[in-house]
């Protein structure tokens, strides 16, 4: 479905994709403004629910403010729809996000919840091997601002590949998210730190 959504993403964002979705909520509202207007739109033209809301918002702030919304409001009213000024729509965003399964502020905090368990784990591991580490919140607050989960003190070999760095992912690795996390984060570490190691908790294909 993720794919999916990627593939089609730009349509959905066309101007007049916006208006045809911003007027037919607006209708579904006035006729039903408990029905899950917004929800049964998103499933109706195949597109994740909390995508959907944020095009409604963003049009419906741009109406009132008469000027282009700032990412962050957007992003501040999608976690919490009681700042949306129009109940109505507060309602309606909610719903959304409540039923997505793959994105909105839900299911980030979501996988921040399983990716800080694994890299708690990942911690655990380390320490049980007596294996020396800096971890990324101390470097962050060395300055460094792209860091992998862990730095070893004293690199070790795996496999017969020596390893300065561990990156947790508590994902399945497929060839799209691979190469996601390579352009934005594996090859900063690899030029920074030297080679390392990433673990897909949930496996990966044999492709990677």
């Amino acid at each position: 479905f993720q794919k999916q959504v990627k593939r089609t993403h730009a349509k959905h964002h066309t101007a007049e994709a916006v208006e045809t979705y911003y007027q037919r909520y607006l209708n579904g509202v006035m006729k039903n403004a408990a029905a899950p207007v917004l929800l049964e739109l998103a499933n109706e033209v195949d597109f994740a629910p909390s995508l959907m809301a944020r095009i409604v918002l963003e049009r419906f702030l741009q109406e009132q403010e008469q000027a282009a919304p700032s990412k962050s409001l957007i992003n501040s009213m999608l976690r919490d729809p009681s700042q949306i000024p129009d109940g109505v729509l507060a309602n309606q965003v909610y719903q959304c996000t409540v039923n997505d399964c793959c994105y909105g502020p839900l299911v980030d905090c979501i996988k921040h919840a399983i990716g800080h368990e694994h890299e708690v784990l990942l911690r655990e591991m380390l320490l049980e091997k007596n294996l020396s580490f800096i971890a990324e919140d101390q470097l962050r607050a060395k300055g460094y601002d792209k860091t992998p989960d862990f730095i070893l003190e004293v690199p070790v070999a795996v496999e017969g590949h020596i390893i300065h760095w561990i990156e947790s992912k508590a994902s399945f690795g497929d060839e799209s998210s691979h190469q996601a996390y390579l352009q934005d984060q594996f090859w900063s570490y690899w030029n920074r730190f030297g080679p390392g190691l990433v673990i897909y908790w949930y496996g990966f294909i044999e492709e990677l």
